[in-house]
């Protein structure tokens, strides 16, 4: 593999790991509308995945009760992606 194909192919995999990430807030976000979901092994795992980079938008505070740091959360690494799509275009 020549040195453009596995920076291509390092920039997907990059990407991908961005979409699943996306996926894991999402499950994130959807555990607090049960009762003790985030209390279970699979929260717990997911709390200590989606905390430290949610951390980050604390600064952002809730309207009428409900958090939008997890949006605009999402929409940074959409932007990281969109960064990734132009990168792969230079090269």
């Amino acid at each position: 593999m020549n040195q453009v194909g596995f920076i291509n192919f390092l920039i997907w995999a990059i990407y991908q790991l961005v979409d699943l990430y996306i996926l894991v807030i999402v499950v994130w976000c959807l555990l607090s509308w049960f009762p003790n979901a985030r209390g279970t092994k699979l929260g717990d795992v997911i709390n200590r995945l989606v905390e430290p980079y949610m951390r980050w938008f604390d600064f952002i505070p809730p309207i009428g009760g409900i958090s939008f740091a997890p949006v605009v959360a999402i929409f940074v690494l959409y932007l990281v992606q969109y960064g990734l799509k132009a990168l792969t275009m230079m090269i």
